[in-house]
């Protein structure tokens, strides 16, 4: 059994502020037991205006949230899934929405860059557009850490179940996903969402998120989350405001939902021609 812990974050412009709070859930994480803690997309800085946030965005190498990250992993010999960071990717001004797994040690044990980019215009007037800031990624990631086979995904990436079925083929245990949900879609989808991809993966699910009205005029729905291999919550941080919660993740739950309902072991492979169309 491994306990981990899950972090609601408010994060807002200032990458030192958002990192001071990461680093304190971090020793409080540590000191409560747990051998991992998951972080919301987007931990280090939310900020909606490019030219603003351009002052804070750097590569991987000189970024002092990772950095920092890094640091209290290895003082407090804790692992840490960070949800994700916004860095450079090169000198031509576009960025990575990337996911990092730091162990024990302060090493990075895994990269993940959010494949999927949210380019919607919803009906209450918020219109998003990823595309025009962010690269998307083109590969998926899993590493082993002590709560198991940890599979990485990144907030919109969740409405594309092909993503999560290559995680279930590389037999992950948990899955992150890590978000900054509207409120919009998160009142009707949220829940229902990250249930049907427990339940898809047979696998835990942990979706650490960002909450509440933050510095640069946005809203997020919260309601961080802990779902077990057979759909069921076992965890809700809520949508009032940032939180540290826990959870217990079950090797043999795993193994339970796996031999009670084989889907993993039943799945087919299903060829897709484009041109088959009703």
């Amino acid at each position: 059994m491994t306990r981990v812990a899950i972090l609601q974050m408010n994060s807002g412009i200032d990458p030192d502020a958002n990192a001071r709070t990461m680093i304190v859930a971090a020793r409080r994480a540590r000191s409560d037991g747990a051998e991992i803690m998951f972080t919301p997309e987007m931990s280090g800085l939310l900020d909606r205006k490019r030219a603003r946030a351009a002052q804070s965005v750097t590569v991987e190498t000189e970024d002092r949230v990772l950095s920092a990250m890094r640091d209290v992993a290895a003082r407090e010999g804790l692992w840490i899934a960070i949800g994700s960071l916004a860095v450079a990717v090169d000198d031509s001004g576009r960025w990575a929405n990337r996911a990092f797994v730091i162990d024990g040690s302060g090493n990075i044990a895994a990269r993940y860059d959010k494949m999927h980019m949210f380019d919607v215009d919803l009906d209450e007037g918020e219109s998003w557009r990823e595309s025009n800031v962010y690269e998307p990624g083109n590969e998926v990631v899993s590493v082993m850490t002590p709560a198991g086979r940890l599979g990485l995904s990144v907030c919109y990436d969740i409405r594309f179940p092909g993503l999560y079925d290559a995680l279930g083929r590389h037999g992950c245990d948990v899955i992150a996903i890590p978000a900054a949900f509207t409120v919009p879609t998160g009142k009707p989808h949220w829940h229902v969402l990250h249930r049907a991809r427990a339940i898809e993966a047979s696998a835990y699910v942990v979706a650490a998120a960002q909450v509440g009205k933050h510095e640069d005029g946005r809203e997020t729905y919260g309601h961080s989350l802990f779902v077990d291999p057979w759909g069921e919550v076992l965890l809700d941080l809520g949508g009032e405001g940032p939180a540290l919660g826990y959870a217990e993740i079950k090797r043999e739950r795993i193994a339970e939902v796996r031999e009670k309902l084989p889907s993993l072991a039943n799945r087919r492979d299903i060829a897709f021609d484009p041109r088959d169309t009703i």
